[in-house]
C-alpha cells in the first residue's frame, strides 16, 4: 500500500510539473486562443481515443452521461480559452498568479453545489484572496484585460473541477477524459462555424507551432488529464490540493529562467501574489486539521 502511495504521489507531481509547461507553450504557440485551444482538444482527443484502443479500457457513455460531461467539457474548453486569451494579453506571472485564485472559487462553489453553508475561514480566506487581487489591479494596471481574462478562467476552472470531483467516484478516468475533450473540439467547431471561419481549421499552423501543440495536446492534455483524475482514487483531497497549489510557482519559476527580465514584474505584484499563494496552502492546512478531527 505504501508503495502505491509512493507512485501515486511522484505522478501527481509530474503532472502537476508537466501542466506548468502549459502557460510556456501557450506564449509560444502564435495561433490565438480559440484555434489554439481547438487544435489542443483535437490533438487530445485523439490520444485518448488510442490510449482507450491500447489499454482496453472502455470510453462507452450513455446519452445522460454524455450530456453531463458535455456541460463540463464545455467549461473546460471556455477556460483554457480565457487563460491563453490571459497570457496574450499580460505576462505568464500575471495570468498563473491570478489563475490561483480558483481555490477561493472552490470554496464558494462546492457548498453551493452541495446546499451547504461555506465555512467560515473559507469566507475570511476569501477576504484576504481579494485583497491579493486589489494589489495586483493597483500595481499592475496595464494588464487589467489579462488579469480579468484570468480571473474569468479562474472561476471556469473552479466551476469544471468542483464537478468533476463528483464524477471521479462514479466513471473512469479515461471515460471522463475523452467526452469532456470531445464536447468541447465540438463546441469549438460549432464556434467557427457559426462565425464563418471553417476555413482556419483546414489551415496547418506552421511546424514550430504544430510541434508544440503536440506536445500541449498529447503530454500536458491527454495524458496528463488521464493521470490526474486516476491519483485522486488512491491520494487524500488535502495531498492534492497541495501538490496542484504547486503549479503557479513552477510556471512562473520556469518563465523567469527562460525569458529573464521580460517576466520581472513590481514589487507589489509578488506582493499580492504571494498573499493569493498564502492563501491556497493555509486552506489546506485548515482542511487537515478538520480531516484529523473528523477522524
Amino acid at each position: 500500500m505504501k508503495g502505491k502511495y509512493t507512485t501515486n504521489l511522484l505522478l501527481l507531481h509530474l503532472i502537476v510539473f508537466i501542466w506548468g509547461l502549459t502557460g510556456i507553450l501557450g506564449r509560444e504557440i502564435t495561433l490565438e486562443p480559440f484555434l489554439l485551444v481547438w487544435w489542443r482538444v483535437a490533438i487530445a482527443v485523439v490520444t485518448i481515443g488510442l490510449i482507450s484502443v491500447f489499454s482496453g479500457e472502455s470510453i462507452r457513455a450513455n446519452r445522460r452521461e454524455i450530456m453531463r460531461f458535455t456541460g463540463v467539457g464545455l467549461l473546460t474548453g471556455a477556460h483554457w480559452i480565457c487563460f491563453f486569451a490571459s497570457i496574450k494579453y499580460s505576462k505568464i506571472s500575471v495570468a498563473l498568479v491570478v489563475l490561483s485564485t480558483s481555490a477561493f472559487f472552490v470554496s464558494l462553489l462546492h457548498p453551493l453545489f452541495k446546499r451547504e453553508a461555506p465555512r467560515r475561514y473559507e469566507i475570511a480566506l476569501g477576504l484576504i484572496v481579494i485583497f491579493g487581487i486589489f494589489l495586483i489591479f493597483k500595481f499592475e494596471s496595464g494588464y487589467t484585460l489579462g488579469i480579468l481574462l484570468s480571473l474569468l478562467a479562474a472561476f471556469l476552472a473552479a466551476s469544471f473541477s468542483t464537478l468533476n470531483a463528483g464524477f471521479v467516484v462514479r466513471y473512469k478516468p479515461i471515460q471522463i477524459a475523452f467526452w469532456e475533450m470531445l464536447s468541447a473540439w465540438l463546441g469549438l467547431t460549432l464556434f467557427f462555424v457559426l462565425t464563418g471561419n471553417v476555413s482556419e481549421l483546414i489551415q496547418l499552423p506552421a511546424p514550430r507551432d504544430l510541434n508544440l501543440l503536440f506536445i500541449l495536446g498529447v503530454l500536458c492534455t491527454g495524458v496528463a488529464f488521464i493521470v490526474g483524475i486516476y491519483v485522486m482514487r488512491v491520494l487524500s483531497p488535502f495531498t492534492c490540493a497541495l501538490a496542484i497549489n504547486m503549479e503557479p510557482v513552477y510556471t512562473i519559476a520556469m518563465a523567469v529562467v527562460l525569458y529573464g527580465s521580460d517576466e520581472w514584474m513590481s514589487p507589489g505584484f509578488y506582493m499580492g501574489g504571494a498573499v493569493i499563494v498564502s492563501t491556497m496552502f493555509l486552506d489546506a492546512w485548515f482542511k487537515k486539521r478538520q480531516l484529523k478531527k473528523a477522524s
